[in-house]
């Protein structure tokens, strides 16, 4: 029996009209759809047609649905029959596409049945998410299981050392291992095996890691691939061990010694979830043993609040800068907040409590209330607003299959959710949602926190901030003992850009509360007008984004950090001011000036991208950007405050952007394989391509808005076409993914260009091909390049690639950089090189010192190194190791080509120029100092140089 219909059916004029059109389609493709249906099923067809555009949709390409649907299709569902029904089809199929089409028909159709009885009310919550969790399941487990049977007879079945068969164990992350999957969620999975070894009976012995890689790739593509009918479900496989750069399937082993060895917080708390799909086993028991030591300390663990806290702020900084309104699953109250504050305690408390040790959350719930660890109030609360909250999403992502958790931003869409949620207008069901919302975040404050409470009193600054009489402002600030006669014209200057700018009357009323607190901290600093002037330029750039002023208003760590930053660098300040979202990176000090370890850039980048859809390059290029600015931030801050060296400052900078680069090529191989498939032997792991970094990056000396000076090489061996549906020449496929990787490095974004790319150094500067094939650029260098060409060979080294092309390349910059040369002629070249260079870039006045251009400065440092190298890697192959001006020098004295003393104050003059050229790149200055104070410096280097290069250095 189909239950009461508790929706109103009257659907308005709009809707009725939108119900009109599918109708008058159907007609078209089934025209016997009045004689098939009595006057109230069709009614209520043209009711859902209304309400969602995906029944409508579907059910106008696949009408002899329709019929089985009102014999009994749409009363109550038997989850059980999924599973079933899906091995019955499958069983008599033989071909991939064959199983891939029957699986998105099902798919479809049971989705259409479920979304039915959604929006007609015929199930609650709790079983519609159940019914949809179980039809994801059933569809993951049979497409395993057809794979398998199927791989095993071509390929033989993976077995341990004692032949026993092993098995693909599926692992359902988030709201699928808890069975409360949403209606047009995708789907985090992770592939594991029991045991290693190999298959047997294949006509080729292959290890059980291989086998299981090869079906776990074709099991994602029979699931997530979009044909004519539609994908099953996207799948997110970035949850397992290392993310995208670990291997797609691991052992039970592998599992164990990630987690105890590199599991993180937020691992942790995706793990409480985490369950092993399909009947269950010995294996499932063994898989969920392994793990739960991780989940659960033996201990009540209270540190598990921190982190749930750091999880949440992240949340919050990622709702800021996508700037996510109306989320009900993100936003202060969502839905996460309800997971979150469930999931403290069975963090805290799972490892002594293992009625805790469970993925549904309605069941943890219940659990909470029954061990007296939340009151009945609190949990009536959070229960009710959490369904409300699930059935609207549900509603939403119903209307047109669609991943969203944003309220409507049309009529349509409302009427919809308020004919199925029983509400007479948006209004209504507006102030139903923001009333869960706002209940569940004051449960959220009390049990996970994070918010501080501030000091309500008034200051005096108050006044000062409103006042309008010069006189009166003056006295007031006479009386506080101000002495800074340019604060108040400041303020007033500041104060009339705020009034003439639109802001709304919430960010109006957050700036009236912000501008006394920061107003108080400002006449605190040496010289407030000055740091009011620095600071106001970042507040001018958010007026009108209120997030960012609440985020100020509510943070005084964060305030303190803005000020402190704005006054000790202008470079920071305009950093703020032109990425307002890095000012979420100021509100936890400790974070803030602790800069990432130089190793830990690729790790820390491939979780950051974690929180983006793989699929949606636009976000992943976007969150390449944000990552960069906000560990540039990082090491910014730590510089002005002397807590990094200028040689750290550069590695750090160095090392971030060669993480960056190894993303990027990624995404670019991903992107240029997707539609042209790959050369043959080549993955992402080997990809017979190479990136070598010159100039700055190669000498692992980059600045604060340093560009990239890059070379691209590509294997001698590769030859023939691409694997692909629509396969290209290798020369032209290795093209396309460096014209990919330069568009991805220069496209400009909300947060601007990612790198300024310099590729002039290649094998015949701009008119030279792209990419060089390693044995074509080996005897460019050796028989066509230019002397400057081997002295930029000097500081070049191996960034990212195939490691086969980075031992060549080091075996080629060796040779070539080893090449006997004639000495004086050699002088000669550097020195006229050197002088080109001067009169061309050197652009100061007499009393001026140009840091990098003048005599005695950073080029000439850099020239004298490059031709010690030249002039002696013949007889010294270890000249020819390193490509930093630094370690170069140290060989040298090592070697007793230079003396240790000479060595030395070229070093020590080297690093204080750098170290000058970033202190003035963060005042936003030029890179001049005053002449008689590099005299002092200098003088030295000056001499050395005439000695080495056997001439006079001309001012």
């Amino acid at each position: 029996m189909i239950m009461q219909n508790q929706s109103n059916n009257a659907l308005s004029a709009e809707l009725s009209n939108i119900a009109e059109r599918y109708w008058l389609r159907l007609s078209d493709e089934w025209p016997e759809v009045a004689d098939k249906l009595n006057q109230t099923q069709q009614q209520e067809l043209r009711t859902v047609f209304g309400l969602s555009d995906y029944i409508a949709e579907q059910l106008c390409r696949n009408p002899h649905w329709i019929e089985s649907l009102f014999n009994g299709l749409i009363e109550d569902v038997d989850r059980q029959t999924f599973s079933a029904e899906l091995d019955a089809k499958l069983e008599v199929l033989t071909s991939e596409e064959a199983v891939k089409s029957a699986l998105r028909q099902y798919r479809n159709l049971q989705m259409v049945r479920l979304a039915w009885r959604d929006f007609k009310n015929y199930s609650d919550v709790e079983s519609s998410l159940l019914d949809l969790s179980a039809l994801a399941e059933a569809l993951v487990i049979a497409a395993r299981d057809w794979l398998y049977k199927e791989m095993c007879q071509q390929l033989g079945t993976p077995s341990d050392e004692e032949g026993n068969p092993q098995p693909l164990l599926i692992l359902g992350m988030g709201k699928l291992g808890g069975r409360e999957l949403n209606f047009s969620s995708d789907i985090d999975l992770i592939f594991t095996f029991p045991e290693h070894g190999e298959t047997i009976g294949g006509r080729r012995a292959q290890a059980n890691q291989q086998f299981f890689i090869r079906m776990g790739q074709r099991l994602v593509n029979l699931l997530d691939q979009v044909t004519v009918d539609g994908f099953v479900f996207r799948v997110d496989m970035r949850l397992r061990p290392y993310g995208e750069s670990g291997p797609l399937v691991v052992s039970f082993s592998g599992l164990e010694d990630y987690y105890q060895e590199q599991g993180r917080d937020w691992e942790r708390y995706a793990m409480v979830k985490a369950r092993v799909l399909g009947p269950w086993t010995q294996y499932s028991d063994d898989l969920h043993d392994l793990l739960r030591p991780f989940v659960y300390r033996r201990y009540i663990d209270f540190s598990a609040i921190d982190s749930l806290r750091k999880m949440k702020q992240l949340i919050a900084q990622e709702v800021r800068r996508r700037q996510l309104t109306d989320n009900i699953k993100l936003g202060a109250g969502g839905i996460r907040e309800v997971e979150f504050v469930v999931q403290s305690f069975q963090l805290i408390r799972g490892g002594r409590e293992p009625s805790l040790r469970q993925q549904s959350l309605f069941g943890a719930i219940d659990t909470l209330y029954n061990l007296g660890q939340l009151e009945y109030l609190a949990v009536d609360e959070l229960k009710h607003s959490y369904i409300l909250l699930r059935r609207v999403e549900n509603l939403l992502q119903a209307i047109d299959d669609k991943q969203t958790q944003t309220l409507p931003d049309n009529s349509v869409d409302w009427q919809r959710l308020c004919v199925a949620m029983k509400c007479e207008d948006e209004t209504e069901l507006r102030a139903k949602v923001t009333d869960a919302m706002a209940r569940i975040h004051g449960h959220f404050k009390e049990t996970v926190g994070g918010e501080d409470e501030h000091d309500q009193t008034e200051h005096w600054t108050s006044q000062l901030w409103v006042i309008e009489d010069p006189d009166n402002a003056a006295a007031l600030l006479d009386e506080h003992l101000v002495d800074d006669a340019n604060f108040w014209p400041t303020l007033i200057e500041w104060r009339s850009t705020t009034t003439k700018r639109s802001i709304g009357p919430r960010g109006r009323e957050t700036l009236e509360k912000l501008m006394p607190r920061l107003l108080s901290e400002l006449l605190e600093q040496p010289i407030p007008s000055v740091a009011l002037k620095a600071v106001s330029g970042v507040l001018e750039q958010i007026l009108t984004r209120t997030t960012y002023l609440e985020l100020l208003c509510e943070n005084p760590g964060a305030r303190q950090q803005l000020i402190s930053l704005c006054c000790a660098s202008p470079w920071i300040a305009e950093e703020l001011a032109n990425f307002p979202m890095l000012l979420d990176e100021l509100i936890d000090p400790s974070q803030l000036y602790d800069t990432t370890s130089v190793d830990d850039y690729p790790s820390e980048l491939r979780q950051y991208l974690l929180r983006v859809p793989e699929d949606d390059m636009e976000m992943q290029m976007e969150a390449l950007r944000q990552f960069k600015l906000s560990q540039q931030l990082k090491i910014a801050a730590a510089d002005v405050t002397g807590v990094l060296p200028v040689m750290e400052v550069s590695d750090h900078l160095t090392f971030l952007a060669e993480a960056i680069i190894e993303q990027v090529v990624l995404q670019a191989w991903h992107q240029v394989s997707a539609r042209h498939g790959v050369p043959e032997g080549t993955s992402p792991d080997k990809m017979g391509f190479a990136i070598i970094g010159y100039g700055k990056l190669g000498g692992i000396e980059l600045g604060y808005g340093s560009d990239l000076d890059l070379v691209f090489l590509r294997n001698s061996l590769n030859t023939g076409e691409t694997d692909g549906k629509r396969p290209i020449g290798i020369g032209h496929f290795y093209l396309k993914l460096a014209q990919r990787i330069v568009h991805l490095f220069a496209t400009r974004t909300t947060s601007g260009e990612l790198y300024e790319v310099d590729m002039r150094l290649r094998p015949s500067g701009a008119s030279g091909l792209l990419v060089t094939e390693v044995e074509q650029f080996k005897e460019y260098l050796q028989t066509e390049a230019w002397n400057w060409e081997h002295q930029a060979l000097v500081r070049s080294r191996f960034v990212y690639g195939d490691n086969q092309l980075a031992a060549r390349f080091s075996e080629i910059r060796t040779e070539v950089l080893s090449q006997p040369r004639e000495l004086t002629e050699l002088a000669k070249l550097v020195r006229d090189m050197r002088i080109k260079m001067r009169d061309h870039l050197l652009k100061v006045s007499s009393d001026k010192f140009d840091l990098k251009q003048s005599v005695g400065g950073i080029a000439d440092i850099e020239f004298m190194a490059q031709y010690l190298v030249l002039a002696n890697a013949n007889e010294h192959k270890e000249l020819a190791i390193w490509s930093d001006n630094v370690r170069i020098f140290q060989v040298l004295a090592e070697l007793e080509i230079l003396p240790m003393m000479t060595a030395q104050h070229l070093t020590q003059t080297y690093c204080w120029l750098r170290d000058e050229n970033h202190r003035l790149t963060l005042q936003q200055q030029k890179g001049q100092i005053d002449a008689d104070v590099a005299d002092k410096n200098v003088s030295q280097v000056i001499d050395i140089y005439q000695h080495i290069l056997g001439a006079e250095l001309n001012s």
